[in-house]
């Protein structure tokens, strides 16, 4: 459809629009943070199609990288099984949501294969590919180098703790995994070695212009990840960009490097070219149309996490082999339930397949699309506003207005001309207008807005007029039959604008009226003069039973488990025995010792001093404490900074000979090199009690 066909459709430059998705990872299971962009992306798609554009959306699984040999060298099976049994379960998970992608490939495929080589070809004919010797963490137990996701330590920049090898989820920080602070694999929680080996980068700094002018041009980003991207990357120069990994390594080798392979990141992206591929075999279309054409728009949807290999390496790959640009990135913030990240020891961090086992998949569908705006910021899941929203908004004011007219006209049929209703269906197929640009500019919490404002003034017509009690009055037929055609054809208009997020009450709504919902202009005229069939339930009210079933479902199992299950880990009871518990205490006891949150901004020696470090710890603001520690054998003062630890805040300052220390720091060990220093979880803040 061009624009000129509709007054209402929001601006779109190409003849086609092919759409992507990141890319799930094949090593686990779909879960409700993941169908926030899964979601996003198929209620954009769907709301392309309803106007008639040329749209597919296209996917993938990403199944290289040491990940998936780990554990299918810990099943005692083939990577190959494993992907392909990961495949089918994200597969059925998505169509459970009414996720529908046009294709859903592979990137261990043969078309993915051909691609990777031939962007290969492309970086070194542009001179962009350098050999370099590095040297790389290698974990020794599990007898493998170390990818950037299986290395956790301190962030080299900002010092937070906990991070893993790539970059860092507090400043947004890019980084080699040999940079981290303390450095700790996350496979057998050993101190990794580092080996030297042969790796192969893409000097990304000659593309630095190049990048510059794409990200920092209006349209391709929002304008807080231009921002980003500006004050972050582009402000100086990029770094080269390492794409190999050596063996052993799941994945595709790299053909003029034998034994090294292409990193993940390398051809998970390639993938989105080769599942459209896939599409166009099946469809008898060149790839070329798709891919290198300029009359195609290419949207990618993305979380923020994985910006920066979308908006840098991405776009550099794509402008070195020759292929279309992404038109606009878009890109949204992660999940939060009740506030707090996903947890599993509380049940929140929910799979797709627990959610449908006691909730239907619209309630998410639409809850997702009221909170999703046009910008980053993170979406929060509060577990009783889910409840009232859904059964107030979809139960409650949408279903509502075709349950209570369809029995009513069931032997009479719609109304042959439309009666007045005062300007309510005119007003509603108005507001079609700003709905669909909401939709187009990925403001569904705007959309979902709008829409309920027309369902605000659908329901008080019907609710006023009372077919149920005129239908008790046979010589009022007529009355009856003009209200119940008015309040079922808003209904209609709603059913319409809600299409793209609630696929399934489209379709219960056209087979209603006999006549499937199909496009966004069916909006703008009423259905008159035809038989309305048999009213089916259509969406039930949300018990809050099911959702508390559902989140004790997805508790960790080792939450509820008996205390023999302990034995599994094999945890001596040596330490315990070698320093025996001390005698009980009261609360009253416990609760006089102030511990604390502290940072430690600064660390040094203290001359002559065996075992003592001088610390300086932050509890917010201006508010420090000095403490003397005696971890000097265990740690030293240059990786202690940035590191947040557990402190006894209020204990009497004592004087040393080396200064006067005004707190302690708490550890755990026998003392010399035995000694770890106790920290929070990430998230925690400078200044918090430890309750």
């Amino acid at each position: 459809m061009s624009e000129s066909q509709s007054p209402t459709t929001p601006s779109i430059r190409g003849e086609r629009i092919l759409v992507t998705a990141a890319l799930p990872y094949a090593n686990g299971p779909i879960h409700i943070g993941h169908l926030v962009e899964y979601i996003q992306t198929d209620i954009w798609v769907r709301f392309q199609k309803l106007l008639g554009r040329r749209c597919i959306f296209v996917c993938a699984d990403d199944t290289h990288g040491t990940a998936i040999m780990l554990r299918a060298r810990k099943e005692g099976r083939s990577e190959a099984e494993l992907i392909a049994e990961m495949q089918a379960h994200h597969e059925r998970d998505f169509a459970g949501f009414d996720i529908q992608f046009d294709n859903y490939g592979s990137t261990n495929c043969s078309e993915n294969l051909e691609l990777c080589q031939q962007f290969w070809s492309a970086l070194r004919e542009a001179g962009l590919v350098v050999e370099r010797e590095v040297s790389q963490l290698f974990d020794t137990q599990a007898g493998t180098f170390l990818a950037d996701r299986f290395v956790k330590g301190t962030c080299p920049k900002c010092h937070a703790p906990n991070q893993y090898g790539d970059n860092c989820d507090k400043c947004g920080a890019t980084y080699s995994p040999v940079d981290l602070l303390d450095p700790k694999s996350t496979l057998t929680d050993s101190v990794p070695v580092l080996r030297n080996s042969v790796h192969l980068f893409v000097e990304l700094e000659k593309l630095h212009g190049f990048l510059e002018d794409w990200a920092l041009s209006d349209g391709h980003l929002q304008g807080e990840v231009a921002n980003y991207l500006k004050g972050h990357f582009l402000g100086e120069p990029l770094r080269d960009w390492d794409i190999s990994r050596p063996a052993p390594y799941f994945g595709f080798e790299i053909p003029d490097s034998p034994g090294n392979y292409w990193y993940v990141w390398f051809d998970a992206p390639i993938g989105y070219i080769a599942s459209t591929w896939q599409w166009c075999k099946r469809h008898d279309e060149p790839l070329s149309d798709w891919w290198q054409n300029p009359e195609t728009e290419v949207h990618h949807f993305i979380g923020k996490d994985i910006t920066y290999f979308h908006t840098l390496f991405w776009p550099g790959m794509l402008k070195t082999a020759g292929f279309n640009l992404p038109t606009q990135v878009h890109i949204h913030g992660f999940l939060n339930v009740a506030g707090e990240k996903m947890s599993k020891s509380k049940g929140t961090f929910v799979t797709a397949e627990t959610y449908l086992k006691y909730l239907d998949p619209a309630y998410l569908r639409y809850y997702f699309a009221s909170k999703l705006g046009p910008r980053l910021d993170d979406l929060d899941l509060n577990l009783d506003e889910f409840v009232n929203k859904i059964n107030a908004d979809l139960v409650g004011k949408v279903v509502n207005l075709a349950s209570r007219c369809a029995r009513f006209v069931q032997q009479t049929g719609l109304a042959n001309e439309y009666p007045d209703d005062g300007g309510l269906f005119e007003s509603a197929s108005q507001a079609g207008e700003q709905i669909a640009i909401a939709y187009q500019q990925c403001d569904y919490a705007k959309a979902m807005r709008l829409i309920m404002e027309l369902a605000d003034r659908a329901n008080p017509f019907v609710e006023n007029a009372q077919p149920w009690v005129l239908a008790k009055d046979e010589t009022r037929g007529g009355e009856v039959q003009a209200i119940c055609t008015v309040g079922l054809n808003l209904f209609r208009q709603l059913a319409i604008y809600l299409a793209p997020v609630l696929p399934k009450l489209a379709g219960q709504c056209g087979s209603l009226f006999g006549e499937p919902i199909t496009s966004w202009d069916q909006s703008r005229q009423p259905v008159l003069g035809t038989k309305i069939n048999t009213f089916e339930h259509m969406l039930a009210r949300v018990k809050k039973e099911d959702v508390a079933s559902m989140i004790e479902d997805s508790k960790d199992d080792l939450v509820n488990a008996p205390a023999s299950n302990v034995a599994k880990w094999d945890d001596s009871d040596e330490a315990l025995l070698a320093e025996p518990l001390a005698e009980t205490c009261t609360i009253d006891d416990f609760v006089k010792v102030d511990l604390r949150v502290a940072r430690i901004v600064a660390a040094e020696q203290v001359p002559d001093a065996r075992k003592l470090l001088k610390l300086t710890l932050s509890l917010g603001g201006d508010h420090t404490r000095t403490v003397f520690a005696g971890i000097k054998a265990a740690y030293e003062p240059e990786k202690l900074i940035g590191r947040l630890v557990v402190c006894v805040a209020n204990l009497a300052p004592r004087q040393m000979k080396f200064g006067l220390s005004e707190g302690m720091v708490t550890a755990a060990g026998s003392g010399g090199t035995e000694v770890y220093l106790l920290s929070p979880d990430s998230g925690a803040q400078p200044g918090q009690r430890v309750h």
